[in-house]
């Protein structure tokens, strides 16, 4: 009894302590994920305070997190969507896996840890945060920029690459070998092409089967649905992650949207007990070793970053603000960027792997928002310092508005909805890359962005 009460006690203080946070995060209008790194770290391991009684009930909360982040992040796009960017957008991809995932390679490779830490890091400098880079393009007013599909062209493509980027993860930490390895891959790409196929031709039917007018109903079938899937994927070794991404693609139509507000609080709830885990198994006293690393780190794929959403945008014939927009806006990495480190920590794989994650994402997901808002003007301020604005790339053109891309957020796919139609919106920052965007589309959004 003793221990029930402590363990009611010790979760009730951690809930009541992440919804404070988030609501002080809420009110500076900035991301709460910072906040609840270092709510973790407080806790846990040579924190102030350490848990005990409820520790293994937030690690099954915090699976249970992972879980409901990639099956919303799947209900935001349809097997269509997917494959419409697969064809159009692949180089951008590529160009951003180059350029990102090998310094956080390297960097593991110089620190000596390995190369299946080497596989880890890549991927944890790899991914950018999409709750957090949603937040920022709503607060900035930029949802109806011309740059603003190709962000989420790239942000869409990260997320997709998951699906092959997991297992293969998940192969490398479990020590398996290249054989069992290359089956494991093999299964994974053969189950999403399938579900990918199933939802193309049969997603109505999908979707059918899983509605029900009774939100109680169909929040049961689709939550149990994806944890029946997650649990059948984690046994095949290849991710509960990838199973809960690949259920939230097959739903589509009036069952993703309903799923997403039904879904929605508890994804929160449970993300935020995710980042509290990963906290609590960082000890803070090892952050210091590895906070040059980290801070170099941070640095170098920041500019790998604006360089990408640069070369990403001169493609899709952006003029030269909004390519700098696009690049600045990147930056912000996030929660998979956790989710992929917090794989590694539980593993065992490298004791200092955790710490530095911690440590380069506190860095870029307060640095972010900076670079989202000030990259383009600092660069315009040096320009007409130092030497003359470059001209506009041969061809380039005021674009039509490419809204193409899927919404990578409910709260930029409701916005860009409404950005032609809407005939009073805020402009923003340079018209000649903007359309109408209305501004109060995302004013009322929560702490990871949406509505």
């Amino acid at each position: 009894m003793h221990s029930y009460a402590t363990f009611l006690i010790e979760f009730g203080a951690v809930l009541l302590g992440l919804g404070l946070l988030g609501r002080f995060a809420g009110r500076l209008r900035f991301s709460p994920i910072p906040l609840y790194l270092l709510a973790g770290l407080a806790f846990g391991e040579g924190g102030l305070l350490p848990l005990d009684a409820s520790e293994e009930f937030v690690a099954t909360g915090a699976e249970i997190g992972v879980i409901l982040l990639l099956l919303m992040l799947g209900l935001e796009y349809t097997a269509s969507d997917l494959v419409s960017n697969l064809k159009t957008q692949y180089p951008a991809g590529l160009v951003d896996a180059a350029l990102n995932a090998l310094p956080g390679a390297a960097m593991a490779l110089l620190l000596g840890w390995g190369p299946v830490a080497a596989v880890v890091l890549a991927g944890v400098t790899w991914i950018s945060s999409s709750g957090v880079i949603a937040k920022v393009l709503g607060d900035l007013g930029r949802l109806g920029n011309r740059e603003t599909p190709v962000i989420l062209s790239i942000l869409v493509l990260e997320d997709l690459s998951m699906a092959v980027y997991l297992p293969i993860l998940t192969a490398l930490l479990a020590g398996t070998g290249l054989a069992a390895g290359s089956v494991t891959l093999a299964i994974a790409l053969g189950v999403a092409g399938l579900v990918l196929l199933l939802a193309l031709r049969y997603g109505r039917h999908i979707s059918r089967f899983v509605s029900s007018d009774d939100p109680e109903k169909l929040l049961l079938v689709v939550l149990g649905l994806t944890l029946l899937v997650a649990g059948l994927a984690q046994q095949l070794q290849v991710s509960a992650a990838v199973g809960a991404f690949l259920v939230g693609i097959a739903l589509s139509g009036e069952v993703a949207e309903g799923a997403h507000n039904l879904l929605a609080p508890l994804r929160d709830l449970f993300a935020a007990v995710f980042f509290v885990f990963f906290g609590l198994h960082t000890d803070p006293a090892e952050i210091p070793p590895v906070l040059l690393p980290a801070l170099a780190l941070a640095v170098v794929t920041s500019l790998t970053k604006i360089a990408t959403g640069y070369w990403a945008a001169r493609r899709a014939g952006i003029s030269v603000k909004g390519r700098w927009r696009a690049g600045g806006t990147l930056v912000a990495r996030g929660e998979f960027s956790i989710v992929i480190a917090g794989l590694a920590v539980t593993s065992g794989i490298e004791p200092s792997l955790g710490p530095l994650a911690t440590a380069y994402v506190l860095l870029l997901v307060i640095l972010g928002p900076l670079t989202a808002r000030w990259t383009e003007p600092a660069v315009q301020g040096l320009v007409r310092r130092f030497g003359k604005p470059a001209p506009a790339a041969s061809g380039e053109a005021p674009a039509e508005d490419t809204a193409g891309a899927p919404a990578k957020d409910t709260a930029v796919a409701s916005a860009k909805d409404t950005a032609v139609a809407s005939a009073d919106a805020t402009a923003a920052e340079s018209t000649e890359d903007t359309v109408p965007a209305p501004r109060d589309a995302a004013e009322d959004q929560d702490a990871f962005g949406r509505p």
